[in-house]
């Protein structure tokens, strides 16, 4: 598969796309804002957009929702549990940075285990992480993991919001993250990438 990553909204989240080599086809993970940015990216990387997805539902990976899915009709996806949050400014926390944005409604609802397909080339497998929010999600690939607001390089999310929790969060990290190969490549939802294995031996929150 081939990744790509740009900085959007207002608060600099990650957004990832993630395209098939044999089709051109991609899903664009978490667009958090400057729609027009990311569909001109998409398109100088011959990219066909089929799937909107989010890792969770707050405003700063949601923003661009509504434009990249007017642009491309392609279908949005998040976990089940995140179908209010992503709709309502209030829930979504953008009612509270002053850029209320109330996103369309999920075309799929995910829940842990479900895999999404896009192209020939990429699969990914659906990992329930609740803690930051109710219903985050990872998303695990071949030899990479799209964290969101889970895990990221040296710290983990955070859990003074709405529905967090950190042992839910601590928990989802142990069980689904730290099990994977210590080289899976790790694209959190906001700073630099890491990997797995650098994350189990130097991430202070993950000590035991």
């Amino acid at each position: 598969m081939n990744i790509r990553r740009w900085e959007a909204g207002r608060l600099g989240a990650n957004c990832y796309l993630v395209q098939c080599p044999e089709t051109g086809e991609a899903a664009l993970i978490d667009p958090g804002g400057d729609g027009e940015m990311l569909l001109r990216r998409a398109e100088e990387a011959q990219a066909k957009i089929v799937a909107i997805i989010n890792t969770h539902g707050h405003g700063d990976h949601i923003e661009a929702n509504g434009e990249i899915k007017a642009a491309t009709g392609a279908p949005l996806l998040c976990h089940e549990a995140e179908a209010a949050t992503i709709v309502s400014p209030a829930k979504n926390l953008s009612l509270y940075i002053g850029a209320p944005y109330a996103s369309p409604a999920a075309d799929r609802l995910l829940k842990d285990g479900d895999v999404i397909t896009v192209g020939k080339k990429v699969r990914l497998e659906v990992l329930h992480t609740p803690g930051h929010t109710v219903g985050g999600i990872c998303l695990k690939g071949e030899g990479v993991v799209f964290t969101g607001d889970t895990l990221f390089y040296g710290s983990v999310g955070r859990t003074d919001f709405p529905g967090g929790s950190y042992s839910q969060l601590l928990h989802a990290i142990r069980e689904k993250l730290l099990p994977l190969p210590d080289d899976t490549v790790v694209y959190p939802g906001h700073g630099p990438e890491s990997t797995i294995g650098y994350e189990r031996v130097n991430n202070p929150f993950l000590a035991d």
